[in-house]
């Protein structure tokens, strides 16, 4: 199998569907070590494409089109095995002007030709800048109506490189901290550099952490105490905010939409040996239509999702203010049905990855607008930080939301959690 023919379908088709790493299909019969360099290849084209873009448009007079065509994304993809995998000059250049001259014609294959033999010879040069831009033009518009220039310069160069690995304990961090050997967070999480296969560190397989961003667990750590407490987990797959509750002992109602997903929450609960106290497949607008109330409604609200971008840089590509109106109108309706599951004095947490204030700060400026018997229950940083870690003091608003965004604390996902509290007359 031509493993960068590969590579190459997989690229195009995260372009159009926001989807990287390939399916089962697209990526049977390549071995483990051709699977690893299939994504990675992927991966890095995605973080790399608007900097080569620039690159190629010092050698070539032809316009680049937004979305990189055929003989424009090989050059992209062999530019990465130039610059970033050492590949040989001349096994990377004659099989991407072959792929070209497959997908594009004879023309393709000398345009790829000509770009990347002067990309090879100038590979110094090339290496030696800086490694922006990452945020392609329609991106960068996104977040100027509601970032500063300053603000989306430090977001985009945090971003645009790959991120560690953050994981979630059941107990006793600073001793797992000691034992894989990363750094303890200010909320707990653990973070592990260059962690390698997750499957052999010590202990997965007896199920005593699982692999949950930073930003991600933030939600339930300002929830305090649960012990005991009856959660509503709406959207609740894949389970890492599930797995954090059932570890703090609550009594969890876990919702999704999707049977397939929450049967692979249930499989990472069994492998921590958690269970949750119901598991239930339904549209939430749907079961929040006639269901008991709850002390806790954890609200994980489907959204843009830009905030992922450093674990998901296909996204940069994709997404658009489109995107982000389709979300906010379904959080709206989300959270307008929510409100009613909750009892009297009790917590509606909504969460967001998304950094959108339209999917955050300006989401819930409106629903508390519009429902006198909610306000805001302020987080303030020392609850959400008990390991005491600096610089916790940034994630949280002046109206107490915790807002993440990824130049933070050494790289974090962007995310949006605001606490709300259901007055009792």
């Amino acid at each position: 199998m031509d493993i960068r023919n590969t590579a190459f379908e997989i690229y195009m088709k995260s372009l159009d569907s926001a989807r990287v790493g390939g399916s089962a299909d697209e990526l049977k019969g390549l071995s483990p070590q051709e699977t690893a360099f299939v994504k990675r290849l992927v991966m890095t084209a995605l973080r790399r494409q608007e900097f080569i873009k620039s690159v190629i448009r010092g050698y070539a007079a032809k316009k680049i089109p937004a979305r990189p065509d055929a003989p424009h994304a090989a050059i992209i993809l062999g530019a990465v095995e130039v610059l970033y995998f050492h590949t040989p000059d001349y096994a990377t250049v004659n099989s991407y002007v072959e792929l070209a001259k497959k997908k594009g014609g004879k023309y393709a294959g000398g345009f790829v030709n000509a770009i990347l033999r002067k990309i090879c010879r100038d590979r110094g040069q090339i290496a030696a800048r800086p490694p922006l831009p990452f945020f392609p033009p329609a991106f960068k518009e996104m977040l100027r109506r509601d970032y500063s220039g300053r603000q989306i310069a430090a977001i985009e160069k945090a971003a645009v490189e790959e991120p560690a690995l953050d994981i979630t304990v059941r107990a006793d961090p600073e001793d797992w901290r000691e034992k894989l050997g990363g750094r303890l967070m200010g909320s707990g999480s653990i973070r592990l550099n260059d962690a390698g296969s997750v499957a052999e560190l010590p202990g997965f397989k007896d199920g005593c952490w699982w692999v949950q961003d930073f930003s991600a667990a933030l939600p339930v750590i300002a929830l305090g105490c649960v012990e005991g407490r009856k959660v509503l987990d709406l959207c609740a797959a894949p389970g890492g905010k599930t797995a954090q509750l059932i570890a703090g002992k609550a009594d969890v109602t876990a919702l999704d939409v999707s049977a397939a997903r929450l049967k692979t929450m249930e499989e990472n609960l069994a492998r921590l040996h958690m269970k949750a106290q119901k598991v239930i497949a339904a549209d939430a607008l749907e079961y929040l239509s006639d269901c008991p109330q709850f002390d806790i409604v954890l609200l994980d609200a489907p959204c843009s999702a830009d905030g992922t971008l450093r674990r998901h840089p296909e996204i940069v590509h994709t997404r658009t203010v489109a995107d982000v109106r389709r979300s906010a109108d379904l959080q709206q309706k989300l959270l307008n049905a929510a409100a009613k599951a909750v009892a009297p004095g009790g917590i509606l947490m909504y969460a967001v990855c998304s950094m959108s204030k339209d999917e955050g700060e300006r989401q819930i400026g409106r629903f508390v607008a519009e429902h006198p018997d909610f306000a805001v229950l302020p987080v303030a940083a020392e609850e959400i930080n008990p390991f005491r870690q600096p610089g916790f003091e940034r994630l949280i608003t002046s109206e107490g939301f915790i807002r993440c965004l990824p130049d933070m604390l050494d790289g974090i996902d962007g995310f949006f959690a605001a606490r709300l509290q259901k007055r009792t007359t």
